[in-house]
């Protein structure tokens, strides 16, 4: 009975280390969904513990980020870093909104659900504050990226850990 309690809490101390590593910045579910696989966590709960870990955050960023930015930017030492962001993010975003026309928030999936370091749900979601977008259309696009994100590091992280003896 004991055994049992003590490996429940193992358990639900690594889905919650799931839970914490998806609310990283740059590390977001990209490096949850790894580490579920290499404890062999059950994958559909660690899907849904990472999803809510890494769309925690959306809604904070996507408010607030814009205003802390433009707040912070004619500040002492932070002024320049500050604006540098606006100014880039403004930049990349214009050229962005003038390339995917329509498809804008097509384009904010695939920038999210694309697995690459920096291209997340954090750094979309600024993305979109920093354009002004609108709010759920910004939102269903990062989680439906953050969803297709997942599967493809699930697959992928199956496939080199077992590939490579891990598992």
């Amino acid at each position: 009975m004991l055994r049992e309690k003590i490996k429940e809490v193992e358990i639900m101390k690594k889905y919650l280390i799931v839970f914490l590593i998806s609310m990283v910045p740059l590390i977001e579910l990209r490096g949850a969904i790894p580490y579920a696989v290499l404890y062999k966590l059950n994958m559909p709960t660690s899907y849904i513990v990472a999803i809510i870990g890494n769309m925690l955050p959306v809604p904070i960023i996507f408010f607030f980020a814009r205003k802390v930015l433009l707040w912070g930017k004619d500040k002492p030492v932070i002024g320049k870093f500050f604006t540098f962001c606006l100014t880039k993010g403004e930049h990349g975003g214009e050229k962005l909104k003038a390339k995917a026309g329509k498809g804008l928030y097509i384009a904010l999936f695939l920038f999210v659900g694309i697995p690459v370091p920096g291209t997340g749900a954090w750094t979309g979601t600024l993305a979109a504050s920093i354009l002004n977008l609108d709010f759920k259309k910004s939102v269903t696009a990062a989680m439906a990226g953050v969803v297709f994100a997942g599967i493809i590091m699930g697959l992928f992280s199956k496939v080199i850990f077992s590939v490579t003896g891990i598992i």
